[in-house]
């Protein structure tokens, strides 16, 4: 099972996670979120791939960014459309998507298939009041009907108290196809700051999902 470690903001701590070897490190570049990202990213080591998070972004901003930082992948987290996917690829064909939708009991899957062909990945988060970060899970259950086979990421108050329900979960039908689980607040000393040995302990707990 992949791991991906969003919301990195400070070098040093950038650096201290990156020494756990994570899949990828998350990056965001909104200005309302308390971790959005203005520094500069360090050397990481190779196999973690860098992950820009946007949320309705103008373009031209994010091809910018994605150049600037040497961004392998971009994680859409507002309401943006497959045209504008679209053209993103058409720019950066080499970058990997991950498109977001917030689940909280139940979720119509439907729409996610105009986005099949222009998508990497999808990620499920909690749907609430921010754009991420909001510490609490969605229910699970409401992966039973997902219907594509398109692998995703799992996100939303994801930490080391989930982990028993996390590893019920990852043995379920319904996880056939999660490719990541992407962790975030529930890991913090404060907004940006990971505690690395909190992240060791659930980096071990699900590697042996892998």
């Amino acid at each position: 099972m992949k791991l991906k470690v969003c919301g990195m903001k400070f070098i040093e701590n950038i650096q201290q996670v990156a020494e756990l070897k994570p899949d990828y490190l998350g990056f965001i570049f909104y200005e309302k979120s308390p971790r959005n990202f203005e520094g500069i990213i360090p050397e990481l080591p190779k196999g973690i791939k860098k992950v820009g998070v946007f949320v309705n972004e103008y373009l031209e901003i994010v091809v910018s960014l994605i150049e600037e930082y040497q961004l392998e992948t971009v994680q859409l987290h507002g309401e943006e459309p497959v045209e504008y996917i679209q053209k993103l690829k058409e720019y950066l064909p080499k970058v990997e998507i991950i498109k977001v939708f917030g689940i909280k009991d139940e979720f119509n899957f439907e729409v996610l298939e105009s986005y099949e062909e222009v998508v990497d990945y999808f990620l499920f988060d909690t749907k609430g009041k921010e754009r991420g970060g909001n510490g609490v899970t969605f229910n699970w259950q409401a992966l039973r009907d997902y219907n594509s086979t398109k692998p995703f990421f799992l996100s939303g108050g994801i930490g080391l108290e989930e982990v028993g329900e996390l590893q019920s979960f990852l043995k379920r039908k319904e996880s056939q196809y999660c490719y990541a689980i992407d962790v975030n607040s529930k890991f913090e000393t404060k907004p940006g700051v990971k505690s690395v040995k909190e992240l060791k302990k659930f980096k071990k707990s699900i590697s042996q999902n892998s």
